[in-house]
């Protein structure tokens, strides 16, 4: 039995997904509680044996330990599938657990997974050093190639697994047509939506069969909680389910209740982080110390078009090259006063950081390469705060170049 299935209230069936954002997954207890409740508890009390007996084996609804069962996280698994438009969610430790979740629940030794070149590093790492040492076939092939994924596709591939919009560089994959060819051969196609959020894309409804998100991103919003889930088909999130049930890299109730409240002001924030990262790239790329802007936003981007059709706004990251090395690079991040120097991202605060050397550092020299990760390229997540302010602070590191 799913613990996540999403049981909307009538009035809800058809609600948008800012109503959604704000009153899906609320079940209130007996105190009838105007805010999500937060269960901090490892176990729970049962009726009787039966009781027992009925709940661990799924009979009935109702927890059983907080491992795989606690109302608050399942709360937040109800609210992102509702607003995913998914069947069934699984929360998780964080993004990564969810990926590794996925992949452990659906792949064998002999299977194949082919995944997109421009994913998040440890993605890389993952599949590389874990997966591969278990008897799993890798194959990388870049986002934006149709024709090489459908050329990739063995008698074993199982998986296709993206990140669109890309991680740092905002390619952006065809995911209608990427989901056609999964679906020829009966292939699960997996995206992770972490960029965007449900708010400014829906991977299901163009074709997708899983959804994959870090909640430390822009569901938190706030970079306070770790957090990650799968969502889709209960068909195919219970393989997960039992995976996390059995394995332990699930979500903690605390984190979850964080995530409902981020949930809440989602759509407001996207908009917001959307609107000022378009001025930004338009700002940087009239600048002549600006080498490249990469900002799907952007007309000049070759995934524009594309984006324009998947996403309702084009998200808060961007990245661009500086004219020089390493050495530039690192005297416009270190010249900033106003924005953070972390790897993060989605946060209220806006973030900057160097890639080569922080996020796709585990990557060979020609790993890197091949995702586009120079030595000058620069990561910013635009937050919050006044646009006139972070355009003064981006100017602190043109002037050091």
């Amino acid at each position: 039995m799913s613990d996540s299935s999403n049981k909307l209230p009538a009035a809800l069936r058809e609600a948008h997904r800012q109503t959604l954002a704000v009153r899906a997954g609320q079940n209130r207890t007996g105190e009838d509680e105007h805010s999500e409740a937060l269960f901090l508890t490892s176990s729970y009390v049962f009726k009787d044996c039966a009781d027992a007996q009925a709940r661990f084996a799924g009979d009935i609804e109702g927890s059983v330990y907080s491992r795989y069962t606690n109302p608050t996280v399942r709360n937040f698994e109800q609210r992102l599938a509702a607003m995913e438009g998914a069947e069934d969610c699984i929360a998780t430790s964080s993004g990564m657990g969810a990926i590794m979740s996925l992949c452990l629940a659906h792949l064998s030794s002999g299977d194949h997974i082919v995944c997109s070149s421009d994913v998040f590093g440890s993605t890389v790492i993952l599949l590389n050093n874990f997966f591969a040492k278990f008897g799993v076939e890798i194959s990388y092939i870049k986002l934006t190639d149709v024709d090489g994924w459908r050329d990739a596709v063995q008698a074993n591939t199982k998986i296709f697994f993206v990140e669109t919009p890309s991680n740092p560089l905002n390619e952006v994959g065809d995911i209608n047509a990427l989901s056609a060819i999964a679906k020829q051969h009966n292939i699960l196609f997996a995206v992770d939506n972490c960029f965007c959020s449900p708010a400014l894309q829906q991977p299901l409804a163009l074709g997708a069969d899983i959804v994959i998100h870090s909640a430390t991103k822009y569901i938190d919003g706030q970079g306070r909680c770790l957090g990650g889930a799968v969502l889709g088909s209960a068909e195919h999130i219970e393989p997960v389910r039992s995976l996390v049930r059995a394995g332990g890299p699930s979500m903690s109730p605390f984190n979850a209740w964080v995530f409902l409240k981020g949930l809440e002001t989602l759509q407001l924030r996207m908009r917001a982080h959307s609107e000022s990262a378009m001025a930004i790239a338009q700002w940087l790329e009239s600048q002549s110390s600006i080498e490249a802007v990469f900002y799907a936003g952007l007309a000049s981007h070759p995934g524009h078009q594309l984006a324009s059709h998947q996403q309702s706004a084009f998200g808060g990251v961007m990245s661009f090259r500086v004219k020089g090395d390493q050495a530039a690079a690192w005297r416009f991040i270190e010249a900033t006063q106003i924005m953070s120097l972390t790897a993060n991202l989605g946060d209220a605060k806006t973030t900057i950081v160097h890639p080569a050397t922080t996020t796709h550092s585990r990557l060979s020299p020609e790993e890197r390469a091949a995702a586009g990760i120079t030595d000058n390229l620069i990561r910013v997540a635009v937050g919050l705060e006044d646009l006139d302010d972070l355009k003064k602070d981006l100017q602190r590191g043109i002037k050091a170049l």
